[in-house]
């Protein structure tokens, strides 16, 4: 009797340790939903963080793709709890609108680049959100942004918009809004050589603004990455409406890495 209470005391301390290890294993990142409002518009995005983290902290908003508000933007905000970060997926479209099909999602985006000061609100009503949040240091923001996303970030970055970084994936780069004078906000473009909506004509144009204000920038092109190299689902909506769209999983884990790389020092430069 003795020897199975030994046994059954060591295996209830097992237990205890597994847990314990579990607990400790890693962020326990929870993501909800978030309701945010312009003067005449309400946008609905998702929030993702560490909930056993209770610091200040980073954050960064995740602005996504054509087709709108969707799963491709909440992993990336969920993958940037991972890292650390608060991370707002905002909702550029307003009521979580998305696009079927890409007559609509060109629409939608048109008309929120085409009215720019528009735009403005709807970003900065998500980064008023995102600054707000009680763990969130308000003074250490970043953004990100896929595609159309891309394009919105770095138009933000140009316009004086408070953000100490911004990492574009596979972003267009005919933008509302040129680089002048002189930028804070550190800029990273990660690209694909074989995007056929990115020519040298808008890299040579972009990259050149920023060399004639000594703006802080990388460009990145991966050989042989496509447009949208970093959703999965780019595969099947490129081959559903025959457009040049392709995941690349090598390019997608360069490029992610890349960002993380880029937010260390962005973010540690601002500590200093």
């Amino acid at each position: 009797m003795k020897k199975l209470m030994t046994m059954a005391f060591a295996l209830l301390l097992l237990g205890a340790c597994a847990q314990t290890e579990t607990r400790d294993s890693g962020p326990s990142v929870v993501g909800q939903e978030i309701s945010y409002e312009t003067d005449d518009l309400t946008m609905n995005g998702y929030i993702a963080q560490d909930e056993n983290d209770f610091s200040k902290r980073p954050g960064v908003l995740v602005v996504h793709e054509w087709w709108g508000h969707d799963e491709h933007a909440r992993n990336s905000a969920e993958k940037l709890a991972e890292l650390g970060y608060v991370a707002l997926a905002v909702d550029m479209y307003g009521n979580g609108k998305q696009a079927d099909h890409p007559e609509d999602a060109m629409q939608f985006s048109g008309e929120v680049m085409g009215n720019f000061e528009n735009a403005q609100a709807r970003f900065n009503a998500a980064l008023k959100t995102l600054k707000n949040q009680d763990n969130v240091d308000p003074d250490k923001i970043g953004a990100i942004g896929y595609c159309f996303g891309g394009s919105v970030v770095l138009a933000m970055a140009h316009s004086g918009a408070d953000l100490d970084g911004v990492a574009a994936f596979h972003a267009g780069l005919q933008l509302p809004v040129m680089p002048e004078d002189s930028i804070d906000t550190r800029i990273l473009i990660l690209n694909g050589s074989a995007d056929p909506m990115v020519t040298e004509e808008h890299v040579s144009a972009l990259t050149g603004a920023y060399e004639s204000i000594n703006a802080d920038y990388q460009y990145i092109s991966y050989e042989g990455a496509q447009h949208a190299f970093t959703n999965p689902a780019a595969d099947s909506l490129g081959q559903k409406f025959e457009l040049p769209l392709a995941y690349d999983a090598e390019a997608d884990s360069l490029s992610w890495e890349e960002m993380k790389t880029f937010f260390n020092e962005t973010f540690e430069a601002d500590s200093n």
